[in-house]
């Protein structure tokens, strides 16, 4: 074989290749929800602390158990437990590479923690690498006191390991765990999902299994996604696309279903309080109490 025609076939090996690899990534999608860099674009380069954050109480968290549901790779799990010092919080999350990303936020939360305490490190701790392709950014100084955090619950005080845990776990169509409950569930931009995937009966299910999990006067956090953010994502599999089409229960209804159906007392509605999401993220954030 010449070496005009060796290279030619080289060539064409290294065409397939580049083909195969456009192929494969252009097939994967994530039909849960599930993205890589969600925290990247949802929250963009510039933003330091999720604007969500600042709406949230202290004393929703702070000595409490929590649940945060559909962690993905668990920014927002963390900074809670950061900022408002937690007794524990759990994140759950369908897609085991997102869980495997939150323990890797943690961990490097924790080395640049403790990085910081020695002298010539930058006071500054920033997490800006990425795991697995997601952007985060988890931010915070080494003297960092805020008005929502006492004084014993800076991060250099306390474990965030004893603190914050991660679970694969298909939380609709999994058990409740035996004499677990939490004071907390948080379930934030995940309604939409569980709602293409499992239709309505998927969604009822979730209200009344966080309803059982909640000890009397806790509390449900929720940011449903509009019903034209489901326009934009139905088709990503045939099980989304058919119960799209039978879905009876649009977003407008949750309200009602979970005080009237599930059994909230009484709900609050802190949606004109938050500011500096991207556009197309300005969701409702409602908070039910048990």
């Amino acid at each position: 074989m010449c070496s005009t025609e060796i290279k030619k076939k080289s060539e064409q090996h290294d065409d397939a290749q580049a083909q195969q690899h456009r192929n494969k990534k252009r097939k994967q999608i994530f039909p849960y929800g599930n993205y890589r860099a969600y925290y990247g674009y949802r929250l963009g380069q510039d933003t330091e602390e999720d604007p969500r954050l600042k709406v949230f109480k202290k004393e929703w968290f702070e000595g409490k158990d929590c649940l945060d549901i559909g962690c993905n790779a668990g920014i927002m799990t963390i900074q809670i437990a950061k900022k408002f010092c937690c007794q524990s919080i759990l994140g759950v999350d369908i897609d085991p590479d997102r869980v495997q990303d939150a323990y890797w936020h943690l961990k490097k939360l924790l080395r640049m923690e403790k990085a910081r305490k020695i002298p010539g490190n930058a006071s500054k701790l920033e997490l800006g690498e990425t795991a697995n392709g997601s952007d985060c950014s988890i931010k915070g100084s080494p003297n960092e006191e805020t008005k929502d955090s006492p004084r014993n619950c800076s991060s250099e005080e306390i474990d965030l390991f004893d603190i914050v845990s991660f679970r694969k776990e298909d939380f609709v169509n999994s058990r409740d765990p035996p004499n677990k409950h939490y004071d907390t569930i948080l379930c934030l931009s995940v309604t939409k999902w569980i709602h293409l995937n499992w239709g309505d009966d998927g969604l009822l299910t979730l209200f009344s299994k966080i309803w059982r999990l909640l000890r009397p006067g806790g509390i449900l956090v929720l940011e449903p996604q509009p019903w034209k953010s489901y326009d934009k994502n139905h088709k990503v599999s045939e099980t989304t696309r058919t119960n799209y089409q039978n879905i009876i229960f649009h977003p407008q209804l949750f309200q009602d279903i979970l005080l009237d159906k599930i059994g909230f007392r009484t709900v609050e509605d802190i949606t004109s309080s938050v500011s500096g999401s991207k556009s197309g993220f300005d969701r409702p954030i409602l908070v039910f109490h048990k």
